[in-house]
């Protein structure tokens, strides 16, 4: 390597401008070390600010999303209102045909009971109740579902516009359950884990589903094996599957990482974090809800965790969370999606009723067309019985009245004759028998 040599000159031999070179390449470095500095600066301002840009950019997707799901609801909720419609439309037109079908039975029992006899009114009157009442209890049963379907609507659209507050009041609740969740995950797993259940019972309220209905809570259900399971809620689906929600998340890590101020201990602790999500996506694909007798469950479990923040963090620094959670069929979900899942399967639930309402309306309505059949068969036998009795009835009337031989001339001869009577026959039937005998002995002459 050369070895570089300095001459000394003596200071007498330097002449003047090399003095002025000196004297100003000093400044001039200085400011070029400032310059440079600055540059530096201004680098990691203009990367904060991308940082910041991107984080304008989150947010303003996220409240793109909200106002996308509002818009739905309003549509849902005119959806709603235009099958409420529908059902009135339809209830009227029901009560119209009940009235004129009720109109023209009236118009027929008249007619039919205006031509008989008044001594068969009574016996009429009675087998008209008798055939009437279980028409009218069809109609009244008719009437009842047809009500009682109205203000099933009525009430769907009314916890529509509840659901539709509760998605405004939803951000407020957050912050009230941060409070929550500092408290619960400074204390141990057990309760951490009731803290989660009581937000998944929170939302399963604002669902609209009803417990020991559409869904169950700490069932007790046995695989093949003997080994018995708890899971923290089994919802049902209309088609007979369920759905199988998970609730016991640990969130220490994450309060860890929530309250610590210094950035290496939130490193520390978000990979903790990471790491506790993925143990517990482990340990729930282990336990093959599906093979437990007396559940049809989906192939997937649903993953409660319960605080917004921790999901959308977890997802947000290892987005590959959520596929590695789908290999064990398990499906991560925060709150806010979890709602939504459970008010999807509510609206399940909503036409599955309106369904079967309808086909009891079809039943009803078949049953009430087999009675008009009946009934209008009833009818005209009850008339043909009629007509019978009145022939029959006129037949013996000739026979004692009327006639060469009736029987009442004879009788009436044999007390001429003699015979003891206490009583005395109808003098308009006596005038008719006798006035046989004077027109038989008129027409010789």
């Amino acid at each position: 390597m050369p070895r570089w040599h300095f001459i000394p000159i003596p200071i007498r031999f330097m002449t003047t401008p090399l003095w002025i070179a000196l004297g100003l390449g000093i400044p001039l470095l200085a400011a070029l070390i400032v310059l440079i500095q600055q540059r530096q600066r201004l680098a990691l301002l203009n990367h904060d600010a991308e940082q910041l840009a991107d984080q304008r950019d989150e947010l303003v997707g996220r409240l793109s999303a909200r106002e996308q799901e509002i818009n739905r609801l309003h549509a849902a909720l005119g959806q709603s209102r235009n099958q409420e419609q529908a059902l009135r439309e339809q209830l009227a037109g029901q009560q119209e045909s009940e009235a004129r079908l009720t109109a023209q039975f009236e118009n027929l029992a008249n007619r039919i009971f205006e031509q008989k006899q008044q001594q068969f009114a009574q016996q009429s009157h009675q087998s008209l109740d008798a055939v009437l009442t279980p028409i009218r209890q069809q109609l009244d049963q008719f009437r009842l579902q047809v009500q009682s379907s109205h203000a099933e609507e009525s009430k769907q659209r009314h916890a529509l516009e509840r659901q539709l507050l509760d998605l405004k009041s939803l951000n407020q609740k957050m912050s009230e359950d941060a409070v929550n969740l500092t408290r619960a995950l400074k204390g141990d797993n057990k309760a951490q884990g009731t803290w989660g259940e009581v937000v998944l019972g929170r939302l399963l309220d604002q669902s609209g589903l009803r417990e020991g209905h559409e869904y169950d809570t700490q069932a007790s259900y046995q695989q093949e094996d003997g080994k018995r399971y708890q899971p923290d809620v089994v919802v049902h689906l209309p088609d007979g599957k369920d759905v199988i929600i998970d609730a016991k998340m640990s969130l220490v890590a994450y309060e860890r990482f929530y309250s610590s101020e210094d950035d290496a201990a939130r490193e520390q602790a978000l990979a903790e974090h990471l790491a506790s999500i993925r143990g517990h996506i482990k340990a729930l694909g282990q336990k093959d809800y599906h093979k437990l007798k007396g559940l049809r469950s989906l192939d997937y479990v649903l993953m409660f965790i319960p605080v917004e923040p921790a999901f959308v963090t977890a997802i947000e620094r290892d987005p590959s969370l959520i596929n590695e959670a789908l290999e064990r069929n398990i499906m991560l979900v925060s709150p806010n999606s979890l709602l939504v899942a459970l008010r999807t399967i509510q609206n399940l639930w909503r036409y599955e009723h309106q369904s079967q309402n309808a086909q009891a309306i079809a039943q009803s309505a078949g049953k009430l067309y087999d009675k008009l059949v009946g009934f209008s068969d009833d009818l005209l036998k009850l008339g043909r019985a009629l007509d019978t009795a009145q022939g029959s009835y006129q037949q013996a009337l000739n026979k004692f009245s009327q006639g060469r031989g009736n029987l009442l001339r004879q009788g009436e001869q044999l007390k001429q004759l003699g015979a003891e009577s206490s009583k005395k026959a109808d003098p308009a039937l006596l005038e008719q028998a006798l006035s046989e005998r004077v027109e038989l002995t008129e027409k010789p002459t």
